[in-house]
């Protein structure tokens, strides 16, 4: 099968490399400029995918893994493309935070006060006269180092993190988001829909943003996530995601949704959703799926059921980064580009099956040799994964294989999932949500 994979900024890039090694003619397509360079020698890229559409033709498969391509998607369909992803007003879920608030609404679910503001000043203002405390919020495609979980009733630390933004970034940010803080347990609810029903299990995760062990430090895109599937409905499921079904059949969705929630003795709230292949859960789906790849993206872009064969257990999928991390798109010095990536000779072919690769790429030796290296500023080198019949073997079993990693200056969190077994899963079973 022929695929055109189009990518933003690699979220789900490493997919491509999985559909060739599954014996697809692929060719990958990365808008943002100074991402190009990753995936080299690694899987055919391109610099134009408009020029590829008569090479996939109407019989291919053509993949987009993030949002703002919404309208593309509905008129490439139109013209008869098989296309995965999401649709003009999935990705206005993402975009526009308070709208997709008034969307879960009126389907039912429980809505924290969401607000968007059209300037950091207005946001301000509006801190200066509520009681707190309030979250500040990005949009779309901005960095998620912008959002900021505020502390105090008064909203003075809130209020000063807006003040630095205005002095400093107020030409990145069109719009800033407050939504009402709510406490309890932060777990997300996904699953992939084909623009008529629901295809596979139902996925929880728990992501972990915080840069340190401890969920302490700056808040990043994401250090690493803990999930599992199920097909056992549950409360979690049925009171979110399931009730906007008839809006993503409306809308034609055909991709993988998730709406991230915090949920207490109350009721469960939705934060926010994310209308497209997500980062880096796409790795653990690699975990979990055992059918082809290529046939199960092609079911949910051509509307057709498919029974998904899966692995059960708890996965874990832990990002290495290197500096400038997390700070990557303020700070381009000191840079990592060119630095090797050394892979323990003792990893199997198997191993190699649970690394997944986003700012790398690879260099053929003489004498049939080859290196992999840094080939992006950012700091996102790869992801590493493990499915384990517990939490803790997961766990285990993941820092074991990064062990085996070594990338000078590389850092990451060991402790991913510990807290949710700690406290949170009891917590959540005790509430009657799993």
């Amino acid at each position: 099968m022929r695929i055109l994979f189009v990518s933003r900024d690699l979220k789900a890039a490493n997919l491509a490399c999985v559909l060739k090694s599954e014996g697809c003619d692929v060719k990958l397509f990365i808008a943002d400029e100074f991402q190009r360079p990753n995936f080299q020698n690694l899987v055919h890229k391109t610099p134009d995918w408009e020029k590829e559409l008569p090479w996939v033709g109407k019989n291919g498969l053509i993949v987009f893994d993030d949002i703002g391509y919404g309208a593309v998607q509905e008129r490439l369909r139109s013209e008869g493309y098989s296309v995965f992803g999401g649709s003009k007003l999935g990705d206005r879920l993402e975009e526009d935070r308070e709208w997709s608030q008034e969307i879960f609404k009126k389907y039912g679910l429980k809505s924290p006060c969401t607000i968007n503001f059209s300037n950091i000043k207005a946001a301000i203002s509006f801190l200066h006269q509520k009681q707190g405390p309030w979250v500040i919020k990005q949009n779309g495609c901005l960095p998620k180092d912008i959002n900021y979980v505020g502390h105090f009733k008064d909203n003075r630390d809130a209020i000063s993190v807006l003040e630095n933004y205005n002095r400093h970034n107020s030409d990145n940010l069109r719009m800033i988001t407050l939504q009402k803080r709510v406490y309890g347990v932060e777990v997300g609810v996904a699953r992939y829909f084909n623009g008529d029903d629901w295809v596979g299990p139902i996925e929880i995760n728990v992501e972990h943003k915080k840069l340190f062990p401890g969920d302490l430090g700056p808040t990043t895109a994401e250090m690493g996530t803990l999930a599992w599937y199920t097909d056992k409905s549950n409360y979690l499921f049925d009171t979110t995601l399931a009730k906007i079904k008839p809006f993503l059949r409306e809308i034609d969705f055909r991709g993988d949704i998730d709406i991230g929630c915090i949920a207490n003795e109350r009721g469960i709230y939705p934060l926010e959703a994310t209308p497209r292949l997500g980062t880096p859960i796409i790795h653990l789906h690699r975990e979990f799926h055992a059918s082809p790849w290529h046939h199960f993206l092609k079911a949910v872009a051509d509307k057709k059921p498919f029974r998904l064969k899966w692995k059960k257990g708890y996965g874990i999928v832990v990002l290495i980064s290197l500096p400038p991390f997390p700070y990557n798109r303020q700070i381009r010095e000191p840079s990592p580009l060119g630095i090797e990536v050394h892979f323990d000779p003792s990893l199997t072919k198997d191993d190699y099956m649970h690394i997944h690769f986003e700012g790398i790429s690879l260099e053929q030796l003489k004498n049939n040799g080859k290196k992999y290296y840094i080939s992006d500023p950012f700091g996102y080198a790869l992801y590493v994964t493990g499915l384990g019949k517990t939490i803790s073997q997961a766990r285990r079993k993941t820092n074991k294989l990064i062990e085996k990693i070594c990338i000078p200056k590389m850092f990451y969190r060991n402790d991913i999932g510990s807290s949710f077994e700690a406290t949170g899963k009891e917590m959540l079973e005790r509430w009657g949500y799993l």
